[in-house]
Parts: structure tokens; C-alpha cells; sequence
């Protein structure tokens, strides 16, 4: 079977739903995959005040925390979960999801570490989507 793109219906995920881990993806799934993960987290660092430290990207525990975060307040801000103690669970968890990203350097800055973000997806093997032009 020929690999399908993120986003794309096939057997391995959802439209809307993304897999957890990079690893399997093709260069440009992992782009796009790495690029809705660098939203995401500036987002979770913005609502929730999550400590996030530069280079998290590089700290496999960091990564797996934000990724799994995400998805999880995703789950709730689209209404495909409507659980309040659920809910209530993510909010009283996001204290020990803190305490797996204090470990670091220092605080991450989205402005000044996306240079060192994008080096790192082409490092991992990313390839950015090809433009109509």
C-alpha cells in the first residue's frame, strides 16, 4: 500500500489525528509533523504556562510530554471528548507534565530558537513541502 500523507484517510490514523511519534513518517509528514508540534507547543507554553525550556526538541522526554499534551487538549478543544472530570484530570496533570520540562537550558523564546528548531527537523531528515510557483 502506497504511504499516505497526514491528513489523508488510510489505515495508520485519522483525518485529524496525528500519531504520536515522528518516526515512521516520510520526509515530509515529518516536516509537517514537527511543524504542528512547534505551534503546539508555543501554544501550551501561552495557555497553560508550561515551563518550557529551549531545546526541548532535543530532549526525548520534552518532546514525548508536548506531543502527548497537545493531543490531549486537543481531544477536549474539539469536542470529540466531553468528559469534565476528564478535563479536570488534563488541568491537575499539566503540573506533572511541568515538572518533565523544567530540566534544561534555558527559557525557551519561539522567535529566537525557531532558526535552531528548523536545523534540527532538516538534521532529522524533514524536507519542508514542495511549493506551487
Amino acid at each position: 500500500m502506497e504511504r499516505g500523507r497526514l491528513g489523508e484517510l488510510d489505515d495508520r490514523w485519522e483525518p485529524d489525528r496525528w500519531p504520536l511519534d515522528w518516526r515512521a513518517l516520510d520526509p515530509h509528514e515529518r516536516w509537517q509533523w514537527f511543524e504542528r508540534l512547534w505551534f503546539d507547543a508555543c501554544g501550551l507554553r501561552e495557555r497553560y504556562e508550561l515551563p518550557v525550556r529551549t531545546l526541548w526538541w532535543k530532549n526525548q522526554i520534552a518532546l514525548e510530554a508536548l506531543v502527548a499534551t497537545a493531543e490531549w487538549v486537543r481531544r477536549y478543544d474539539s469536542g470529540e471528548w466531553d468528559d469534565p472530570p476528564g478535563k479536570l484530570a488534563l488541568l491537575y496533570d499539566l503540573e506533572r507534565v511541568s515538572a518533565l520540562l523544567r530540566d534544561g537550558n534555558g527559557p525557551f523564546d519561539p522567535e529566537r530558537d525557531r532558526l535552531a528548531y528548523v536545523e534540527h527537523m532538516v538534521g532529522l531528515g524533514c524536507e519542508p513541502p514542495e511549493r506551487d510557483g
